[in-house]
């Protein structure tokens, strides 16, 4: 696998943010309970959903970003830039933790509505704050619409040991990684949250789908691509996304779910997001190659307007995916004390995309202008020896 190669055709792929900002609106909506704009997102036209898109597209970019570094200028320097992200996913994660269940709990006093302290897993805070608050530092938190960034975090703080090996092992990388998801299934290994319970995506499952987003943007893509220019698996692909949407229809209407063979139906319904059902990992990397044919690199597309606010909200993910939450959050209380119509629903997603497109706005513009005045030291004529 040629790295170097693929750093030079993978650089500044505007498809990556267009995916993931996308990837960043759907999260929002599908976090609004009983709003019927989810129905638009992936999650119900197949097995996998956004949360997949969203880790895989992780995976291939943090690869991207941090294998030329590690190749060019050492291994220690790289796994300090990638360790150094991870803090940065950590304290944003401790930061969202702490305001959002503060908001949660002083809406739900303010109101007196109790069941919503319980609906998005705050409970604990009430009853044993301080453990609560120490379980959740250490990444065992049950709040609800935090797992993801909560999951992220463990990814990338293991990411350095992977990436050093992907640079020279690519191969036995990928294979590891499935070993691991493999016995992780199959012995049931996974990591606890507080009081109960365990984690929502099981990262020794999903752990996965970031390996193979890193080793496809390696040059991993490329083998993917050559092995399908066939007719035949493009056929086979668009017949296995027929019959994955036909599974989510079953899985969404049970009247169509009697309709199928007792083996059929509990092999796929429900659908395993925790442990992460192969069957998603396929859904997903089929979806990925016909996206890709269709919309090449170079389409001229990526450049309309129209684009640009889904373009801007993946290039600033982490900022979009923390307003989300909140905004996911502020949608549901507003539904759930006004008449909660479908006239209201789409008012409440679509302000929420707009807030998501203009906080990415801001926090692009503001990232420019700080990269524009700044200036080496020794350069500035006020720094200069007289």
């Amino acid at each position: 696998m040629n790295s170097n190669a693929a750093f030079v055709r993978h650089a500044r792929d505007v498809r990556l943010y267009l995916f993931l900002g996308l990837a960043n609106w759907f999260i929002f909506l599908d976090h609004i309970p009983n709003n019927m704009v989810s129905w638009l997102t992936l999650r119900n036209f197949g097995f996998s959903g956004a949360s997949d898109v969203f880790v895989f597209i992780t995976g291939y970019a943090v690869a991207l970003a941090y294998a030329p570094i590690m190749r060019e200028r050492g291994t220690i320097v790289g796994a300090t830039r990638v360790l150094r992200r991870a803090w940065h996913l950590y304290a944003a994660f401790i930061v969202l933790f702490a305001v959002y269940a503060v908001a949660i709990g002083d809406i739900a006093t303010r109101y007196a509505a109790p069941d919503i302290i319980y609906e998005f897993n705050i409970a604990g805070l009430l009853e044993e704050p301080v453990r609560t608050v120490a379980h959740g530092l250490l990444l065992q938190s049950r709040a609800a619409n935090l797992d993801l960034l909560q999951l992220c975090v463990a990814l990338m703080a293991c990411f350095p040991v992977v990436l050093w090996l992907m640079l020279r092992v690519p191969g036995f990388t990928l294979a590891a990684s499935f070993a691991l998801y493999v016995a992780a299934r199959q012995f049931e290994w996974t990591l606890s949250t507080f009081p109960d319970g365990s984690w929502y995506f099981n990262p020794f499952c999903w752990q996965l789908l970031f390996v193979l987003g890193a080793w496809c943007a390696l040059g991993g893509a490329s083998r993917f691509r050559a092995r399908f220019r066939s007719p035949v698996w493009s056929y086979l692909g668009i017949a296995y996304l027929v019959f994955a949407f036909t599974m989510a229809m079953a899985g969404r209407f049970p009247a169509l779910g009697d309709m199928l063979p007792t083996w059929l139906h509990d092999a796929f319904i429900p659908n395993d997001r925790t442990n992460l059902g192969f069957y998603r990992i396929l859904h997903l990397m089929i979806l990925a190659l016909f996206a890709t044919r269709l919309i090449p690199k170079n389409w001229r597309g990526l450049n309309w307007p129209v684009l640009r606010p889904l373009i801007v909200c993946g290039e600033q993910s982490l900022s979009v995916f923390c307003a989300g939450v909140f905004l996911s959050f502020a949608g549901h209380f507003v539904l759930v004390t006004s008449s909660g119509s479908l006239l209201e629903q789409i008012l409440v997603s679509l302000s929420g995309i707009a807030i998501m497109t203009l906080a990415a706005s801001y926090v692009s513009w503001s990232k420019r202008q700080d990269r524009q005045f700044q200036t080496p030291i020794g350069r500035s004529p006020s720094l200069r020896a007289g």
